[in-house]
């Protein structure tokens, strides 16, 4: 079981007060993470050396986001998630500088570098929606998780809009003043970061707690993990290499940034409510229909590559990833006492965004060799082994249930 051994007071007043805070400051960081997507695979194919390169600065962001997710739960668990948080900020800063010189000095490597940092900062990004978790109650954590979440909603409007205004200003270097613009929206994060209520943990959260091979032992942490890695690898491979194959077809960068767009909307928009449906139907229930609307995308996708069939298909992936991706965090939660929260939650980021990494770098390949359509028939099978885990890990909650009525704890 993970309940927690040692009663813990919950704020749920206080909770609220820094949901809104991560809400904002999701947005921003969601807006950085929107201008690197809607770009950079169109970058990479001006910089690089080979077309079956072009997506390499996306993989390298989903290797930043890999990388740094331990490292990012170790300074939380130490010195509190604000100092963590901001740290993140000034990688997103950096990620913007060296981007705009990466294009202007036509240097692919310093590009690679530049989507790395912006990784670092992603990786920070994807905690605050743990973070708005702390100190909440059991009923109402799905709820903040998801309220995190919804903030994208802005980013999904902000990223893609600042690419739009400022991709020519520079002209003929495309994007470059994009990247400096993304530079000063994350500096506005750190500033926005800074006030947020996050103190360091106390001693008794330092130590103690089960053994992490103990925890992720549980079927319900095994589901949890997987789906997350299906959810959003298979949605970053759809995603990283869409600009790029609409390019490919012949659609113009404003139907690209359209796309995007409306994509990142998608992704963030239905948190508004993911979290009221997680408590009514609960998390298993709304990760599987996610799955499920991942598995449509594809097939919109492989129907044809008219602009709205890249539009509709990109929306629906977006829907199918808050579901199966808010969803899987919220069986995380499940999973850990508090005082195991942050190894556990680090530890599950850097099993979804390490697997994602490894497949993140076969995005260009699979586009320059097979085609978009080989790109979407990719998503199936792991559709389908989400879709099994999550089988099994209801039916071992469901005999762990049963043997517990049957044979109840006479200490109890």
């Amino acid at each position: 079981m993970s309940e927690p051994t040692t009663p813990e007071s919950f704020d749920d007043a206080r909770a609220r007060a820094t949901v809104w805070r991560l809400a904002a400051a999701q947005a921003l960081g969601g807006a950085n993470s929107a201008v690197i997507f809607a770009t950079g695979a169109i970058v990479g194919a001006t910089l690089a050396p080979t077309a079956s390169l072009a997506t390499v600065p996306l993989s390298m962001y989903v290797v930043g986001l890999a990388a740094a997710t331990l490292p990012v739960g170790i300074i939380s668990r130490r010195y509190g998630r604000r100092l963590a948080f901001i740290i993140g900020s000034g990688a997103g800063a950096l990620c913007g500088l060296l981007g705009a010189i990466a294009i202007l000095q036509a240097s692919f490597t310093l590009f690679c570098v530049a989507t790395l940092f912006g990784g670092f900062y992603g990786a920070v990004a994807q905690s605050y929606r743990f973070a708005a978790a702390d100190g909440a109650s059991p009923a109402y954590r799905p709820k903040a998780v998801s309220w995190v979440m919804a903030g994208g909603v802005f980013a999904g409007v902000l990223g893609p809009q600042l690419v739009q205004w400022t991709m020519d200003i520079w002209s003929p270097h495309l994007f470059s003043f994009s990247f400096l613009a993304q530079a000063v929206v994350a500096l506005i994060a750190m500033a926005l970061l800074s006030t947020v209520d996050a103190p360091k943990p106390a001693p008794a959260d330092m130590h103690g707690g089960r053994p992490l091979v103990e925890i992720i032992k549980q079927p319900r942490f095994v589901a949890a993990a997987i789906c997350g890695v299906v959810s959003y690898s298979m949605m970053n491979l759809v995603m990283t290499s869409a600009p790029l194959a609409m390019k490919l077809c012949g659609l113009s960068l404003s139907d690209s940034n359209f796309g995007i767009q409306w994509h990142v909307v998608a992704m963030y928009g239905p948190s508004f409510f993911t979290g009221a449906l997680i408590t009514r139907f609960g998390a298993p229930k709304v990760v599987a229909v996610g799955l499920i609307l991942e598995a449509l995308a594809a097939i919109i996708g492989m129907s044809g590559v008219t602009a709205i069939h890249f539009w509709v298909g990109l929306v629906v992936l977006g829907v199918g990833w808050n579901f199966g991706f808010v969803g899987a965090s919220a069986l995380v939660l499940e999973t850990h006492r508090p005082q195991e929260r942050n190894k556990v939650q680090a530890f599950n980021d850097f099993l979804v965004f390490g697997l994602m990494a490894v497949g993140s770098f076969s995005s260009g390949q699979l586009l320059a060799h097979y085609g978009w359509n080989a790109v979407n028939a990719v998503v199936f099978p792991p559709v389908v082994l989400g879709l099994a885990v999550l089988m099994i890990a209801g039916f071992a909650k469901r005999r762990a249930l049963k043997q517990a009525e049957a044979f109840p704890d006479p200490a109890i």
